[in-house]
């Protein structure tokens, strides 16, 4: 029997492809030239910039924005790119209202911070309309790094490898690269096929070779490749997805939100998408507002958002909450499942109010739901690895595992936080790291 004919709630097609095609219209539409020069004219070129400081991955923000504001916004670019090869992905995705913006020192004075993202993104974009890579490759070191992982950490890392002269093999297990950014965040964040035109052009600094449909474990083994390099770096990201631990858990109905998320970025209509009428999403983060916002986007008459803890303690932030209740989420907190309800596929979900230190209180509700996102959380789902530290791959310094010659980084490794930026920034680190032991 199809899910659709034990949840007749899910079906395709709630909304007609103008109202689709509104809806997931860019979050943040590009600045126009005009706009562009006022909005880098706020900025006080701070000597000793505090926004700098807060990004992940230390983009001179003064410098770009000072060459925005002079009329070269391909400069600019270059100065972001030269330190964030997916500046980007991150100008569109990076929650730079808790990291750049929120440091800004018009923030600070007037509660309006400079446009820091939105500027970011209209340099690399003017930049990349061009079609020219601004990087050129240095001579060939001889030397063979394999980069397991085409997300944002594996891309960054492969990239400044090659820039060094190193030959890159890099692998990915999904049929196409981009990890987090194809695959993982929603599509009004990055609309007109945006992460995958952007690995496309980091490819072009050369010497990079992509190879899809190679899974770590699977049909790869971490002794053959370091067998076969001279280097290798784990950038997997977290590929398994934590479990609510319920009965029923496995009725029809209940998904992981990134199978969701993932689905909805790779289809080519989203008018084919079946979604529920009463959706309920579990969890706080990012991936939990992202599926939540976009089920809500498809014609979700009812949205919920339910989490464990307080609204402060939600991992994502102000500004994505705001959004989320912008769109007509139902955001819930202190909460935590304890049953689902149904016969063959889900009906209800059923909560328990908690306290602050996660104590259940016995008040107990039930949410209709004839589909639910579980978003609580992501963990490494792969053997053959060096030491891990609780469940991450432990490293030190610039992403040195406890194996020689391996490093790691992003997701997958101590240290990273579910965000594109920072991952760019610990594979850059770590190709560093790996290009100056190579070269002694």
């Amino acid at each position: 029997m199809s899910d659709t004919a034990l949840t007749p709630g899910i079906r395709a097609g709630r909304l007609d492809p103008a109202e689709l095609a509104d809806n997931f219209a860019d979050l943040h539409p590009v600045l126009d030239d005009h706009e562009a020069l006022v909005a880098a004219d706020r900025c006080y070129f701070c000597h000793d910039a505090p926004c700098i400081t807060a990004c992940p991955t230390d983009i001179d923000i003064p410098l770009f924005i000072r060459q925005i504001a002079t009329g070269t916004p391909e400069a600019a670019a270059r100065t972001i790119l030269d330190q964030n090869i997916l500046g980007g992905m991150c100008a569109r995705v990076c929650p730079t209202e808790t990291l750049c913006e929120q440091a800004c020192v018009r923030e600070a004075a007037e509660g309006k911070p400079v446009l820091i993202g939105r500027l970011q993104r209209y340099a690399t974009d003017t930049l990349m309309a061009h079609g020219t890579h601004p990087f050129v490759r240095a001579a060939p070191t001889g030397k063979s790094v394999a980069v397991v992982g085409a997300g944002p950490a594996g891309l960054a890392c492969a990239h400044r490898l090659a820039m060094h002269g190193h030959d890159v093999t890099l692998y990915d297990s999904r049929d196409k690269p981009g990890g987090l950014n194809e695959f993982g965040i929603a599509a009004y964040k990055s609309t007109d096929d945006f992460a995958a035109r952007e690995v496309d052009w980091l490819l072009q600094i050369g010497g990079i070779t992509l190879q899809t449909g190679k899974r770590l474990g699977r049909e790869l083994l971490l002794s053959d490749l370091r067998d076969a390099h001279d280097a290798v770096f784990l950038g997997i990201g977290l590929g398994g997805v934590n479990a609510l631990g319920l009965e029923g858990e496995d009725r029809v109905g209940m998904r992981d939100a990134v199978d969701f998320i993932a689905e909805l970025r790779q289809v080519s209509d989203l008018a084919t998408l079946p979604i529920g009428r009463d959706v309920v999403v579990i969890g706080g983060g990012m991936t939990a507002v992202d599926a939540a916002v976009q089920a809500r986007l498809l014609g979700a008459l009812n949205v919920t958002l339910v989490y464990r803890r307080g609204r402060e303690r939600m991992n994502a932030s102000r500004f994505e909450q705001d959004l989320a209740a912008s769109k007509g989420v139902r955001i819930i907190t202190n909460a935590s499942p304890i049953a689902v309800h149904g016969n063959g596929a889900v009906r209800e979900i059923e909560f328990e109010y908690t306290d602050d230190a996660l104590t259940a209180t016995g008040q107990t509700f039930r949410l209709a739901a004839d589909q639910v996102f579980k978003a609580i959380g992501q963990s490494l789902e792969c053997g053959d690895l060096p030491d891990l530290e609780g469940r991450k791959i432990a490293v030190t310094g610039a992403g040195r595992t406890s194996a020689p010659g391996v490093w790691a980084g992003g997701d997958c490794a101590t240290g990273g936080d579910d965000l594109t930026v920072t991952a760019v920034a610990q594979g850059r680190d770590a190709a560093m790291d790996i290009h100056a032991t190579l070269l002694g």
